[in-house]
């Protein structure tokens, strides 16, 4: 049976140096990847990302991201808006501490106890947001109904080999993330194309693509309609 691709979320941590909230950034983001949540994230790095990396951006438009901040100019978080999507949720370091009573924080290289606190603090609220993006909410970078087209489907230029397909929603050609596998996964089961494989179907996309409040039945229409003509096409090969 087609394998799907595991839902995972980016974390964009900051990449200041001049402050001690920005090693808090890294030390959380790194105790988020390897002890609280592994397997679950994947780390994304800023300055590769803002000097135009493809494989970065392309995953920060696919895959929902969390931006950890050490201040309030939030780089990270203009950064990941303005050449990717919108960040599913942020962390601004220093709202944080001052939100737990934590001050004092110095250390650039070696944090003192308040900075050690404030890793932890910040872990965390990483980890829950996570679990948060994961557990029950979806994308909130697109709020377009759909429309459906054909045009093929190509591989993921993140480099992750996740196949997508190309709709055309209201107008705007958008990539839908693993409807192939989805399609081929429902066929090995013997679905064929009716309301109920419909219901089923527009709840597996979901998983990986931001579908907007309202819009659904639209997207039904167009993903009945699109598994229906696979179908077609997998019976006369």
């Amino acid at each position: 049976m087609p394998s799907l691709p595991e839902r995972k979320v980016g974390i964009i941590a900051c990449s200041g140096e001049e402050i001690a909230e920005g090693t808090v950034t890294r030390l959380a983001a790194l105790k988020v990847l390897h002890e609280l949540r592994c397997g679950q994230t994947v780390t994304i790095c800023l300055p590769l990302f803002l000097a135009g990396g493809k494989d970065d951006r392309t995953f920060a438009r696919l895959y929902p991201t969390i931006t950890v901040d050490g201040c309030d100019l939030k780089c990270a978080a203009h950064g990941t808006e303005t050449y990717s999507a919108k960040p599913a949720a942020g962390i601004v370091v220093s709202e944080l501490a001052a939100e737990h009573g934590i001050a004092g924080i110095r250390g650039r290289r070696c944090l003192n106890e308040a900075g050690q606190k404030a890793v932890e603090v910040t872990a965390e609220r990483l980890a829950a947001l996570v679990d948060r993006i994961l557990g029950n909410e979806r994308r909130a970078d697109a709020d377009e109904p759909a429309v459906a087209n054909d045009t093929g489907v190509a591989g993921c230029s993140c480099g992750s080999g996740i196949p997508v397909k190309m709709l055309t929603i209201a107008g705007q050609s958008v990539e839908v993330v693993a409807l192939p596998l989805i399609f081929d996964k429902l066929r090995e089961v013997r679905r064929s194309p009716g309301e109920a494989v419909v219901r089923e179907l527009m709840e597996m996309v979901k998983i990986y693509n931001y579908v907007a409040p309202g819009a659904e039945a639209a997207w039904r229409e167009v993903l009945g309609r699109e598994f229906a003509a696979h179908c077609e096409r997998e019976a006369t090969k």
